[in-house]
């Protein structure tokens, strides 16, 4: 048995190339189908294996037919759920769970982007953030916002709020401006 790389997995991670098809094997039968991308961060953004060890796996599990590549992702095959649920009780409870956990915010995050959609375009010397959210089968944006920020990094915050929450500023927004409004709010007669 190959030992895998140790560089860029940190002190837990996995050594070995079978405990990485074996951790691989797990992901895609507990969350899949995943991409590779979303696999990919979830395992090296939490340091729990080397990136040319899992490229090295991920083509292994499709080459012993573990698991197979399909239009939304991997996907678990029957030979690669036995090997997930006999073996998986092997690896650290902590790496699987970090792991699962990795993958399932990066799913969040890829399904939050594909909603609220937000962009950043410097001009002059401030960075105009545009956000917006489609309307399901009309070219028309249902939701659009633009913001003037100083910088580069408060514009990468507001572009990352709103990925992350533009759908409950949109509620939030439609809320106060369709609420009646009181005898103050009013314009007076013959103001218009």
């Amino acid at each position: 048995m190959a030992e895998a790389f140790t560089g860029g997995v940190k002190r837990g991670g996995l050594t070995s190339d079978v405990e990485i098809r074996i951790l691989l094997c797990y992901l895609i039968k507990t969350v899949g189908p995943v991409t590779q991308e979303a696999m990919q961060g979830a395992v090296l953004q939490e340091e729990l294996v080397n990136y040319f060890e899992f490229a090295n796996a991920l083509v292994d599990l499709e080459s012993q037919e573990l698991a197979e590549l399909s239009e939304d992702g991997y996907r678990i095959t029957r030979k690669g759920a036995v090997v997930a649920d006999t073996l998986s009780e092997d690896l650290p409870r902590s790496v699987r769970e970090s792991a699962i956990l990795a993958v399932i915010r990066i799913q969040s995050w890829v399904h939050k982007a594909a909603q609220n959609h937000a962009t950043i375009q410097k001009v002059g010397d401030h960075f105009r953030v545009t956000c917006t959210i489609q309307d399901d089968g009309h070219a028309d944006d249902a939701f659009r916002l633009e913001l003037t920020m100083p910088d580069a990094l408060t514009a990468e915050q507001v572009k990352n709020r709103f990925i992350s929450r533009g759908s409950e500023i949109y509620a939030r927004l439609l809320t106060t401006l369709t609420q009646p409004l009181t005898d103050e709010e009013r314009p007076p007669e013959g103001a218009m």
